[in-house]
């Protein structure tokens, strides 16, 4: 009944810059946060950022000042513009959301498919 899209991951050189798009879909109460995570080759997964309904946003330590998370909920969507890329931001970056569902109507953890980010040196 919910379902989290992720677009935008692709190949791009080191230095450049990408913007991930995730929207939400399906029946739901209100989404409470939409933010991303990334999971490196051999790695654990990692937070990168998250915004709140409200646009309180916390980012993981490597990602500030290159990262920003942004969020349009009236759209159901969060957005990551990603700067200064490196190789070490290689990673599938899977969109995450706290969501309220219709039914029932309690708050739930949902995770995107997944959408690969490669950079290339």
């Amino acid at each position: 009944q919910v379902e989290l899209v992720e677009s935008g991951g692709g190949l791009v050189q080191t230095g450049g810059s990408l913007r991930l798009s995730c929207t939400a879909s399906g029946r739901f109460f209100g989404l409470n946060t939409m933010g991303w995570y990334r999971q490196p080759p051999g790695k654990e997964r990692e937070l990168v950022a998250t915004i709140s309904r409200v646009g309180d946003a916390n980012y993981g330590d490597s990602m500030k000042g290159r990262f920003t998370v942004s969020g349009d909920f009236a759209k159901n969507t969060v957005y990551l513009q990603m700067n200064i890329l490196s190789p070490e931001d290689t990673a599938v970056y899977y969109c995450h959301a706290r969501i309220v569902p219709t039914v029932p109507l309690k708050e739930a953890e949902y995770w995107g498919h997944g959408t690969q980010v490669t950079v290339s040196s």
